[in-house]
């Protein structure tokens, strides 16, 4: 996650729509968002008068977040699940597939942990994931052109490379680097890890953790997953 280029290139969607539907299904008031990033998604909870903390271990993408929240109503935090007080939050969100981002079982099992811990008895855990069977990153490899975006600062247009290293067992490896498309300069050259787990993977984990009721949803529609989906949505109850 870049921020000067995130919010440029990721925009609102069917994710972000479903999401926002499921918690109004919910009755709850205070919502963490965990691993909140710039804030994009974060934004569009304040219309509905929850109570909201956001939580993203990347300074700079907490420093644009507040810059954009005019209503004071959202509690900033740079830092991760240990951040999560006990027993004291009625749902607990992770959007755009931030549940990838935990690479070994130890940094899984510490932020669901940390999650259940912090939620109400009653309270929600929602996030998603994307399916490893529909091999997605095959779609990835073949895109080669570049994203486009522009320096908020000067106005110069901006290209984003991804290179695809690959898998080192179910870890996928990739870079991102972000040039001035004026000046060709690399103003940001990343390495980005994510990991793929499977459905049975994450249930198994969920219900160690003492998760006692757990639905997942596919392709952003309110209907059970199945083997095609590109994309999960669980939702668990504590």
């Amino acid at each position: 996650m870049i921020p000067i280029v995130y919010d440029q290139i990721n925009h609102w969607g069917r994710d972000d729509e479903f999401f926002l539907a499921l918690l109004k299904r919910l009755k709850i008031e205070s919502i963490v968002d965990l691993g909140c990033g710039t804030g994009r998604w974060t934004t569009h909870l304040i219309q509905y008068g929850y109570t909201i903390t956001a939580i993203d271990p990347h300074e700079e993408a907490i420093e644009v977040a507040r810059i954009k929240d005019n209503s004071g109503n959202v509690n900033w935090i740079v830092g991760d699940s240990s951040n999560l007080q006990i027993n004291t939050y009625d749902a607990v969100v992770m959007t755009a597939n931030v549940a990838q981002v935990f690479l070994t079982d130890d940094s899984w099992k510490k932020v669901i942990s940390d999650v259940f811990r912090s939620l109400k008895v009653g309270g929600h855990f929602i996030f998603d994931i994307r399916n490893p069977l529909v091999k997605v990153w095959e779609e990835w490899e073949k895109d080669k052109t570049p994203d486009l975006a522009k320096d908020m600062l000067s106005g110069d247009p901006l290209e984003i490379y991804t290179e695809y290293e690959g898998f080192e067992g179910d870890i996928y490896t990739f870079y991102e680097t972000v040039k001035n498309a004026k000046t060709d300069e690399v103003l940001v050259h990343e390495k980005m890890q994510i990991r793929f787990r499977n459905q049975g993977e994450l249930d198994e984990s969920l219900k160690r953790t003492g998760f006692s009721e757990i639905k997942t949803y596919g392709d952003w529609e309110f209907k059970h997953a199945n083997s095609k989906n590109r994309s999960f949505i669980f939702h668990c109850v504590k």
